[in-house]
């Protein structure tokens, strides 16, 4: 009887209004604020703030909140223990990944996955690593993989793979037909790279500090593809992981010498979380294609 108050409660917290959460709960304002009004007089404390032109969460509310949206986790986590199968003839298994690793690690890793297991559902999304952590701890997704530097302490990182960025060209490229360069190289060149809200630019960045290199950043995307398909049709060039260029056609990699910009790729999970075969038997693949796959 009390899952629905809470429900309602954890949306207008989340919408910061009774219009909004009636409207994402396809509920009426009234029948919302009912709701919560009954809350509110069962636990003996206000939990909104609906002074201002914003509702916003009391400090009991705020309280309320981290155990009311812990609680329906671990029952919507019961309610997929109940259904899990472990012999994954059927199941269901939501992946979240950064855009680099989409272009050439997850596809190997789903061929395997979906070769042994084809009665299993897949929900795949790309995003960065920030949103990536806020819904597993949320317990949106499953599994995330992503890189070393995870900062919610919700989630719990299991190394994968090391995997070494290149200087990446077209095949028209002046510089095409270099197996390697020196770093300061990279001062001469142009560049396209992600924009500031991926993980791999933020690298990137901090790297070309790091060694005092000063590339010209005559382009940015927020796509991979985008970045890709720039290489193949100009003079640009862009850092990205090797692995990329020898996967596809038009481009190139060089490697960059003495000091080459590596990174750990891991497997993320939230601390704690109920793990269903399928999520077991993914994380197990990838680990296991990981340690034969360092690079």
């Amino acid at each position: 009887m009390l899952l629905r108050p809470i429900h309602y409660f954890l949306a207008v917290a989340e919408h910061r209004g009774f219009t909004r959460a009636a409207a994402a709960l396809h509920v009426s304002q009234p029948a919302l604020s009912q709701q919560i009004r009954q809350l509110e007089e069962m636990l003996g404390a206000q939990l909104f703030d609906r002074t201002g032109r914003a509702t916003r969460l009391t400090d009991a509310g705020h309280v309320y909140f981290r155990y009311a949206r812990k609680a329906l986790q671990d029952l919507e986590e019961g309610r997929r223990a109940i259904h899990d199968v472990g012999d994954l003839s059927r199941g269901a298994l939501r992946l979240a990944v950064t855009p680099t690793f989409a272009s050439y690690l997850v596809g190997p890793l789903v061929e395997r996955f979906h070769a042994r297991h084809p009665n299993v559902s897949l929900i795949l999304r790309e995003m960065p690593q920030e949103r990536i952590e806020a819904l597993l701890a949320d317990d949106e997704y499953d599994v995330g993989i992503g890189f070393e530097e995870v900062r919610s302490p919700e989630i719990a990182a299991q190394r994968l793979l090391v995997e070494t960025l290149a200087l990446v060209v077209g095949s028209r490229h002046p510089l095409a037909g270099r197996r390697r360069m020196a770093l300061k190289a990279l001062d001469n060149e142009s560049l396209v790279l992600l924009t500031a809200e991926f993980a791999t630019r933020e690298q990137i960045d901090r790297y070309c500090r790091r060694h005092g290199l000063r590339p010209r950043v005559l382009m940015e995307a927020n796509s991979l593809g985008a970045v890709i398909e720039i290489v193949r049709r100009t003079s640009l060039s862009t850092l990205l992981p090797a692995t990329i260029a020898s996967s596809r056609d038009g481009l190139a990699s060089i490697a960059l010498a003495p000091s080459l910009l590596e990174r750990t790729a891991v497997l993320m999970q939230r601390r704690g979380a109920y793990q269903t075969a399928a999520a077991r038997e993914f994380v197990r693949l990838a680990l296991g294609h990981g340690a034969g796959g360092d690079g």
